[in-house]
């Protein structure tokens, strides 16, 4: 890294001592003993991010997913309409909400390895005024919800059900809108343990009220809508409080017009952000929705709720994972760390790949258990035991995957890597499943294992392209990055 003496980054090797926890870089491994040196030293970084970071996924995850799970038990309807408007219209929304904000886990990881602290309350207000906005163009989303999933192919007890869930459900919207921007504030600093102490609050308050209001009291959706929009508003003030009470020094000096400056170039890397990690949940997504074309379609539709329901809660884990890679690895780029940045990767797949094959082994164990913890219906059980050996399949996979995705996050890759999902997920996965599903007949199955195919694909990839990355060059440009969002270069073109 060239130094400067007018540069905030000026003695970036002692300065970042404070923040990643290397004064340099790893020296280059050689042999055996080395690596499993380095290897213990970057896992208990990796698990001191991912640890509280894989709670508050899953608490957060759980919200929506016991909602899912208690309306199984006031009915088949109930379940399929909670279930289509998590997976489609919210689930569509929090695909956009997540990837806008994704811009700001780059931004501000780079800043805060850099030692650039000062800005990352600026970022975080930008990306509000972002998300807020974009919470204002979804809303049409949540409001005719009915029409659009009758014009998509939805049954009409569904669209209606559904659609009255998604009104119900828009105050989440606008908690997204400020709970992922502070998110990824928090992240960057690795404050990560007070969001899950808060999640894991509002995951045990939102359960008990869960059961009382849509079982005990018997208010079905309406109940399990009022208490899922106060969970999440509860997270967001609760977080908020947290950061204004002056926890985050020098992170949070207070609110600033420099929010609205520089808004469209902001926009844009979000934007980019938000393709990549869209494109991804919205794959996901189209599972339950093609499922709702097939014959019986409320029995698919529930079956394949619950299997997507299981995999969320496993996907939540690869999210945070997610999350604390892109952490080092923004932090490690920001610090001119390349070495360490690069061997990052190689620990968190390994790590991924594990639990992926632990929760596999835990879902074969139980296989004839688990569906009814979802749902009374014995035909929803049977459908979902049938497809017991795919879902375990796609939690090894969908492990793996979201820490790549994190990989790219940190390092500032996401418009490259929406190429290779359209390509691997739209062009090959999607053709494939409608193929194996409607054509070949093979059903829910085949929808899953043409889909699954293009997951493992993209997947590979990733790998590969982890592996051919020049990481001294990913550190260079992290260096420009910051200098141009922190306003350093027009600063130097004025002198």
């Amino acid at each position: 890294m060239e130094s400067n003496a007018e540069s905030p980054l000026l003695t970036s090797t002692t300065k970042n001592a404070h923040f990643v926890g290397d004064v340099e870089d790893i020296p280059p491994i050689n042999g055996i003993n080395d690596f499993f040196v380095q290897f213990g030293v970057e896992s208990k970084k990796l698990w001191y991010l991912a640890g509280p970071a894989i709670f508050t996924t899953v608490f957060q995850y759980s919200l929506g997913a016991i909602t899912q799970t208690f309306a199984g038990h006031v009915g088949t309807l109930d379940l399929a309409a909670v279930s289509v408007e998590n997976s489609v219209i919210a689930g569509f929304s929090f695909g956009v909400m997540v990837g806008m904000g994704s811009a700001l886990e780059t931004l501000c990881g780079q800043a805060f390895g850099a030692g650039q602290v000062d800005m990352l309350g600026v970022y975080m207000q930008r990306s509000w005024v972002i998300l807020f906005v974009t919470a204002l163009i979804l809303l049409p989303l949540y409001i005719f919800a009915t029409p659009l999933l009758l014009l998509i192919g939805q049954t009409h007890d569904i669209s209606h059900a559904a659609g009255q869930m998604a009104i119900w459900m828009i105050p989440q919207l606008f908690a997204y809108a400020f709970n992922f921007p502070i998110a990824k504030f928090l992240q960057a600093q690795s404050k990560i343990m007070v969001m899950a102490y808060i999640s894991a609050v509002a995951l045990v308050i939102h359960t008990i009220f869960s059961w009382l209001l849509m079982l005990k009291l018997g208010w079905g959706l309406w109940g399990g809508a009022i208490v899922l929009n106060l969970s999440w508003w509860f997270m967001v003030i609760a977080q908020m409080i947290y950061i204004f009470s002056g926890t985050c020094g020098r992170a949070w000096s207070g609110f600033s017009l420099g929010a609205f400056s520089n808004l469209w170039s902001f926009v844009k890397l979000s934007l980019a952000s938000a393709i990549m990690l869209c494109l991804e949940t919205w794959y996901f997504m189209a599972l339950v929705l093609f499922a709702g074309y097939l014959k019986n379609a409320e029995i698919a539709v529930d079956a394949l709720s619950i299997c997507t329901n299981i995999v969320g809660w496993a996907v939540m884990i690869a999210i945070g994972f997610n999350a604390a890679i892109s952490v080092r690895v923004s932090n490690e780029l920001g610090a001119a760390h390349p070495r360490t940045a690069k061997f990052s990767v190689v620990v968190v797949i390994f790590f991924a790949f594990i639990i992926g094959v632990l929760l596999a082994i835990i879902l074969a164990i139980f296989r004839h258990q688990y569906p009814a913890l979802f749902s009374d219906s014995l035909e929803v059980q049977e459908a979902v035991y049938a497809l017991t050996p795919l879902l375990g399949a796609c939690l090894i996979i969908n492990n793996i995957q979201p820490a790549l995705s994190g990989v790219a996050i940190g390092a500032g890759w996401q418009a490259v890597i929406a190429y290779i999902n359209i390509a691997c997920y739209y062009i090959f996965g999607v053709p494939l499943g409608l193929t194996l599903g409607f054509v070949a007949k093979w059903g829910v199955k085949g929808i899953w294992v043409g889909m699954l195919t293009g997951t493992v694909v993209q997947t590979l990839i990733l790998i590969w392209i982890c592996f051919r990355t020049n990481w001294e060059k990913e550190a260079s440009m992290a260096e420009k990055r910051i200098k141009n969002w922190s306003g350093q270069k027009a600063l130097e073109g004025e002198q």
